[in-house]
């Protein structure tokens, strides 16, 4: 387009008085040519700028393609639509947030198990011991309140059988089925002396009376003496007039 030739100054008409002055002309009209053409090149330019700019927006949203990166203006930039690129399917998402959920405030009553219980029966044996009894007996060759033990004592065993019933493994019952006594007991015999002490007379050897003598002799046999003795006499002590010849313990027999 070429600019229009110039008229040269601009002719201002006289007005009488009672006339109106006409308008004054704009900055376009006052402008030099070589600025106004300048205007109308960049306006004309400006709008094909724009009609560009959103057809290959519109085309980019039609075929899925993202709008390329252009440089201008901050008003070109804020006109641009912005439209987001497809997902691609090989590329992996990206891992999201999870909140935690908060747990609830109210407890949680257990579920009540339906299994039964278990219950079994196993037979046990223990052993315990029976303590033995004490008989005493009088002995006339003792001296009087000394005690000695004739046959001492035996513990017995007493085998007892129980059925120990269990619940999940702990004990809920045990009960006696059998007692057996597997050892009798010996009972313990313990002789009490009875013998009341002797004169100066007797010899403490012997029971009944041996008069103390430098020999003492049965009487009735061939023995001199000088003190003799009548049987039968039990020989408690040491037989230190030998009396007892033939060892029994009975003496002049």
């Amino acid at each position: 387009m070429q600019p229009p030739p110039n008229p040269g100054p601009p002719h201002v008409p006289s007005f009488g008085p009672g006339t109106q002055s006409p308008a004054a002309p704009n900055w376009f009209h006052r402008a030099a040519p070589a600025s106004r053409a300048a205007v109308i090149l960049g306006s004309v330019a400006l709008s094909v700028l724009l009609l560009c700019c959103a057809g290959t927006a519109i085309v980019s949203a039609l075929g899925g393609e993202p709008t390329p990166t252009r440089t201008g203006t901050a008003a070109e930039q804020a006109q641009q639509p912005i439209v987001a690129a497809p997902a691609d399917p090989t590329e992996e998402a990206p891992a999201q947030e999870v909140s935690p959920i908060a747990a609830p405030s109210t407890p949680v009553s257990p579920i009540p198990s339906s299994a039964a219980p278990v219950v079994q029966v196993t037979t046990v044996t223990e052993q315990t011991a029976i303590r033995y009894g004490e008989r005493t007996v009088k002995d006339s060759s003792l001296a009087e309140g000394k005690r000695v033990v004739r046959t001492k004592g035996v513990n017995g065993v007493k085998t007892l059988t129980y059925e120990v019933t269990t619940t999940d493994g702990v004990r809920t019952g045990k009960k006696l089925v059998k007692s057996v006594v597997t050892k009798q007991p010996v009972t313990q015999v313990v002789a009490v002396g009875t013998k009341q002490p002797q004169s100066s007379n007797c010899d403490p050897n012997y029971t009944p009376c041996v008069p103390i003598a430098s020999d003492v002799d049965c009487a009735g046999g061939s023995g001199n003496g000088p003190a003799y003795v009548r049987g039968p006499v039990s020989v408690i002590g040491s037989d230190i007039y030998d009396l007892d010849r033939d060892g029994d313990g009975t003496a002049c027999d």
